[in-house]
């Protein structure tokens, strides 16, 4: 019998020992595919960002030329010196930092008060007013810009950087993922700053946006780029130059004699628009990761 039962062992030992070669094999094989295949899926999301910024670097006549060439034959800068030389290019700018600025703004307080109002106050309708940030989520624009004209005209708000930046100032998105962040957040911290006397609006300025970093980065940076890159609404309800955010304001300069699209001009104005969220997304991209963690998994 013993030495049945060492038989059996060293075959029990001998089968694990080559389980384990197979694991580590099919490791060894799958992760260059893995690594190989983010390459891949990174290298096809960079290039629309080569070709734009190699079409900035070349003249128009040479984009004409060949509008398909990945490297300009001659390189110049003469298309982003066109570019901050526009005439209200500095105006276009200023109102894209403007509403920006305010759509964030409204974003951290606005959305993130509804949020935390979601997750830990119990009051009457929190679900039917949950399920309705849920539905505003799939509704798209374009079934409701109409409706948001209309109202922003009978408010005077037409032709205004107010009314380009009012619908923007608590996206839903932002309110689901500052209420899945808050339900993270212990009940019994918001009670104990209770018990000590502090208000709802200490704790929710002092301790609950302190607490939820990660999940304020990440509505600074989806609002800012939902306002920053927004094109249609702008060009709704802006009605002159003067109020005029970047992308409108580089689609109506950017036509060349005879309406024809100066494409240089275009390109180097595209470079501009996608710098700030590049700086902005390296700056907060750890937080960002956290809060998209931190959220939509519960």
């Amino acid at each position: 019998m013993t030495a049945v039962a060492a038989s059996l062992e060293d075959a029990d030992m001998a089968t694990d020992r080559t389980t384990g070669r197979l694991a580590l094999h099919r490791r060894s094989v799958a992760r260059p595919l893995l690594y190989g295949a983010l390459v891949l899926c990174a290298l096809l999301t960079m290039l629309p960002f080569v070709w734009v910024i190699s079409g900035s670097l070349r003249s128009l006549d040479e984009i004409r030329a060949d509008p398909g060439a990945w490297l300009p034959r001659h390189v110049t800068f003469d298309n982003f010196v066109r570019l901050f030389r526009t005439e209200g290019f500095a105006q276009f700018l200023t109102n894209s930092i403007v509403v920006a600025v305010i759509v964030v703004a409204g974003n951290i307080v606005a959305a993130s008060a509804a949020g935390y109002a979601l997750a830990k106050f119990d009051f009457a309708g929190r679900r039917i007013a949950f399920g309705a940030v849920m539905a505003a989520m799939m509704v798209p624009f374009t079934t409701v810009f109409v409706t948001q004209f209309v109202i922003t005209v009978d408010m005077g708000l037409a032709d205004t950087l107010t009314g380009i930046a009012l619908p923007g100032l608590a996206l839903p998105l932002s309110v689901f993922i500052m209420r899945q962040y808050a339900m993270s957040i212990p009940d019994e911290l918001l009670e104990a700053a209770r018990i000590d006397g502090a208000g709802e609006f200490r704790i929710f300025f002092g301790i609950f946006l302190p607490l939820a970093g990660p999940a304020v980065a990440t509505i600074t940076i989806m609002s800012f780029l939902n306002s920053w890159n927004n094109f249609i609404w702008p060009l709704i309800v802006a009605q002159s130059m003067s109020s005029y955010t970047l992308p409108v304001g580089l689609a109506a300069t950017s036509q060349a004699a005879g309406h024809v699209t100066d494409y240089g001009l275009l390109l180097a104005g595209a470079i501009v628009v996608m710098l700030p969220v590049l700086v902005l997304f390296l700056f907060l991209q750890r937080y960002f990761v956290q809060g998209v963690a931190g959220t939509g998994m519960r």
